[in-house]
């Protein structure tokens, strides 16, 4: 573990209580944008080394690994406020329902209001996952739902509560807001495009119209097409907890999810920066920036749209 610098092991009270979010709010932020990474958090809690039948390059397939990175500069640069979570997935999902837990992972009973039939528990991927990507089990025992509740109270509300207010705060200057939820896919399995050979670059979820108005879904892919990514929308991924939860365009509040295919930048197997990351930051710098200027452009008619709506 100690061998990988990208992989920090932090006790409980550092990793959670701490260090559980980083968010980036500048003085004079970009009119109705936010940025934010749940899943590119690699600081691993002790608790979970400890708890675990998986070794770390196991554990960290589940990450969209990364990605902060590739777009932190970038974001800061243009002065999009940017959130991320710190810690991984594995520990805490945020991208998924609180009440998203699994009975057969803990020891005694879960609160009366718990789904425990959502089509992600039932995978394995609820806000504390049973398994990590290719499905392998993480837990060598059960857990004490104390245990989970903690990591939800230390993790996952600061998370969502820094969401909420840095949309609040942006459609307050704004009138409307945009956030662009950053992600990435495997490249193995990812459907070929319609009439091409090869897979998407990128995947541009907006829940089919549901998460986010049409003009701000057109400039972030034109954002991407621009700097010469192959795009497609909602296949394989629409959009998830963030985009379901947030994403009320009527309400002037925009979700757009983006997924980065990851043979674009990262050895898969190995988990850590390819060839291709230099080039790769470099390229979503040039998106970062063209996004933040159309989404500039576009606030006062989502403000507007918004007003005609009401």
């Amino acid at each position: 573990m100690s061998d990988d610098p990208a992989i920090r092991l932090k006790t409980p009270r550092e990793g959670a209580r701490r260090r559980a979010i980083d968010v980036f709010e500048p003085v004079d932020p970009t009119p109705a944008l936010v940025f934010a990474s749940p899943h590119s958090g690699r600081n691993y809690p002790e608790d979970l080394i400890a708890a675990t039948r998986l070794d770390p390059t196991q554990l960290r397939r589940s990450e969209d690994a990364y990605v902060d990175l590739l777009i932190e500069e970038a974001a800061r640069a243009s002065g999009t406020p940017f959130l991320k979570a710190l810690f991984p997935r594995t520990y805490v999902d945020v991208n998924r329902d609180a009440r998203e837990l699994d009975p057969a992972m803990f020891e005694d009973a879960l609160p009366a209001d718990v789904d425990a039939r959502s089509a992600r528990v039932a995978a394995g991927l609820g806000a504390i996952a049973r398994v990590v990507a290719d499905g392998d089990p993480i837990y060598t025992t059960k857990l004490a739902f104390a245990d989970a509740r903690r990591r939800l109270q230390t993790c996952y509300a600061p998370y969502h509560a820094s969401l909420q207010r840095l949309m609040d705060r942006a459609q307050a200057r704004a009138g409307a807001v945009v956030v662009i939820d950053w992600h990435s896919m495997p490249s193995a399995g990812l459907p070929k495009r319609r009439g091409d050979a090869g897979e998407p670059d990128i995947v541009i979820g907006d829940r089919f119209g549901a998460s986010a108005a049409a003009p701000c879904v057109d400039a972030v892919e034109a954002a991407f097409v621009g700097a010469g990514f192959s795009t497609v929308r909602n296949a394989p991924y629409a959009g998830g907890y963030v985009a379901q939860t947030y994403g009320r365009p009527f309400s002037g509040t925009h979700v757009v999810q983006i997924e980065i295919n990851r043979r674009l930048y990262l050895d898969e197997q190995r988990v850590a920066p390819g060839r291709g990351f230099d080039a790769m930051q470099a390229a979503l710098s040039r998106v970062v920036h063209a996004i933040a200027d159309r989404i500039a452009e576009a606030a006062p008619a989502l403000a507007m749209r918004l007003s005609a709506a009401e």
